[in-house]
């Protein structure tokens, strides 16, 4: 009885540390991840020069996006790991915003190709939509589009009656508010089609201005910096589907490693979720040169006034 305790005791400590090793890993991240979104929407904010131009615009909207996709993600992981039940009507606008804007990401990405297309070949005669200040438009009916997806998923699926839909506690996880096999399916109907859909878009605008640039013997550089934009968008398109890899992955790990399920979960989330959440708008970000000189100058600016605040205490 004794041996049985002390074996019980030791795996309830083994699970609380795994815990905190997790909750370790990811807050930090997160908070490097949320001051350097932090800097790049100061400068937008500051600086009206990114306000009156589409693909600032639009890259601005994908860091919100981004953001609030990590942040309630992180936060639906906190829950989890802290094993805290609360009723599903609180659940579900959690897992909506996170579903909402894991599908605006790649329309963004789809949307600022085009907008590059669209600089290319029309840089006299932009379509009025195009235009900086009517670009909100494209945004809101991008942001309807990925809020559609999820609403239609909660709504064809079949609730347990026995489940109070405000009283009952429950884990904040989309196996136990989507527990239908139809809700699944359309989820990973919408998933594939929409970045099937995003892929060939980028593809093809890829494709287009390249063939552009060997015809066009002037104005090259622009040209060719566009064509590095939208490979980028490619690439970052790349990133966000790793999400889909989990299942993969996660059979792999069982297969070749004794992992407790806690603990794959964990591994993709952090390697095909929060990873390529950080880098897609950081790589962005930090390649354009302009917004870099002005990270550069806001981080030198932000450390020199903590310096002589310290200085100060001191």
């Amino acid at each position: 009885m004794q041996n049985v305790s002390n074996v019980s005791v030791n795996a309830t400590s083994n699970k609380s540390l795994s815990v905190i090793i997790k909750v370790c890993v990811v807050v930090p991240l997160f908070c490097i991840f949320s001051f350097c979104i932090v800097v790049m929407l100061h400068i937008f904010a500051s600086h009206r020069q990114f306000l009156d131009t589409s693909r600032y615009i639009l890259f601005a909207s994908m860091l919100i996006n981004d953001t609030l996709q990590v942040m309630f993600s992180v936060l639906l992981f906190l829950l989890v790991m802290a094993q805290v039940k609360f009723a599903l009507g609180l659940c579900f606008p959690l897992l909506f915003i996170s579903t909402a804007t894991f599908q605006n990401t790649p329309f963004i990405l789809a949307t600022m190709s085009l907008e590059r297309y669209v600089a290319i070949f029309y840089p006299l005669q932009r379509p009025a939509a195009w235009c900086s200040d009517r670009i909100w438009i494209i945004i809101l009916v991008l942001w309807l589009l990925s809020c559609m997806f999820p609403m239609t998923e909660y709504s064809i699926g079949q609730r347990d009656p026995a489940l109070n839909t405000f009283y009952t506690p429950v884990l904040c996880r989309p196996a136990t508010v989507n527990p239908s096999p139809i809700q699944a399916l359309f989820r990973t109907a919408v998933n594939v089609l929409s970045f099937a859909v995003v892929a060939v878009i980028i593809i093809l605008t890829y494709v287009r201005i390249l063939l552009e640039t060997q015809k066009m013997r002037q104005d090259k550089v622009s040209v060719s910096k566009a064509t590095h934009t939208v490979l980028l968008h490619g690439f970052q398109l790349l990133l966000c589907m790793l999400a889909f890899t989990s299942p993969i992955t996660e059979a792999l790990i069982v297969l070749s490693a004794d992992w407790s399920r806690e603990d794959v979960a964990f591994f993709n989330f952090f390697c095909f979720v929060l990873i390529p959440r950080f880098l897609s708008p950081l790589i962005y970000g930090f390649r354009d040169q302009s917004l870099r000189s002005y990270i550069s100058k806001t981080i030198v600016c932000c450390s020199s006034k903590v310096e002589c605040s310290v200085r100060g205490q001191l």
